[in-house]
């Protein structure tokens, strides 16, 4: 099996026809679906599950119910029953944006495994449809230090080899930033390769439990642990110095504006692509 989609769910309601839709109608077909229900009441998992015999490809979703502690337990679970070499996780409510992403993906990947990169410990990333901004999110061209400072890729856009998944589950410690905390292992402990995609993967639904006002303060405590377990006291300093110079305040509000939010990205895209030309 290529790819391993992980979608898990609790009281899910419409959200899951959508989002398992969109997995399966993808034309590249060598994929399994990982359900991971933490005990729905909603009878949302049971009504997809009478509809699946006239799907095409439903046979290739697989459901497990189990409960959990949390999203990122939820995570880890489901985690332990992926066969896929590579492991995607789409969350109830978001979709592939395109029925050939994974058919793109995967032809990146054997770009890169004839290139001589280690497929075993990588990391595949791309851009992000936001749809509560209305705006495509660009990923950067590299992945650096102050890029994994400031903003990674958003999680649902990024593909790992299973390997990363089995080797390091989600740190439970972390009620927001688990996948923060993962994608930076990734890169400064096991120096996974870091390859850009340069197109958009998934179209993320957002207003989710992290993106809530009274969790906020939280996700700027957990930034704080991660940053400080994985970079020094003088990179940390410079970064902080480099975001405050560069007005990020400001910048994270445009960003997450609906009027401005397309704007911004927009010239975000020109910066990395200057970028890329040097």
């Amino acid at each position: 099996m290529k790819f391993t989609v992980i979608t898990v769910c609790l009281n899910p309601g419409g959200k899951l026809e959508k989002t398992l839709n969109s997995i399966l109608q993808q034309t590249y077909t060598d994929v399994e679906v990982v359900l991971k229900d933490g005990g729905s009441t909603d009878g949302s998992v049971a009504e997809w599950q009478r509809k699946a015999a006239g799907i095409p490809g439903a046979d290739r979703v697989k459901v497990y119910v189990e409960k959990d502690k949390g999203i990122y337990d939820a995570m880890n679970q489901a985690a332990v029953h992926a066969e896929g070499e590579f492991v995607l996780f789409l969350n109830c409510g978001d979709v592939f944006c395109g029925n050939d992403v994974l058919e793109k993906v995967n032809q990146a990947i054997e770009v890169q495994r004839r290139a001589g990169t280690d497929c075993s410990r990588m990391v595949l990333y791309g851009d992000t449809y936001s749809e509560k901004n209305q705006a495509v999110i660009v990923s950067a061209p590299v992945i650096t230090g102050f890029v994994c400072y400031r903003n990674i890729p958003c999680h649902q856009s990024c593909i790992y080899s299973a390997a990363l998944c089995q080797e390091k589950q989600y740190n439970l410690h972390y009620k927001i930033r688990a996948d923060y905390d993962h994608f930076l292992w990734c890169f400064y402990h096991a120096k996974a390769a870091m390859c850009r995609l340069g197109f958009p993967v998934a179209s993320y639904e957002g207003g989710g439990y992290s993106e809530s006002r009274e969790n906020r303060q939280r996700d700027r405590q957990e930034h704080r642990q991660i940053t400080a377990c994985y970079m020094g006291r003088r990179e940390l300093l410079s970064y902080g110095l480099v975001m405050a110079c560069t007005l990020a305040p400001l910048r994270s509000a445009m960003a997450e504006s609906r009027a401005f939010s397309g704007f911004y990205h927009r010239i975000k895209e020109c910066v990395y692509r200057c970028r890329m030309r040097k």
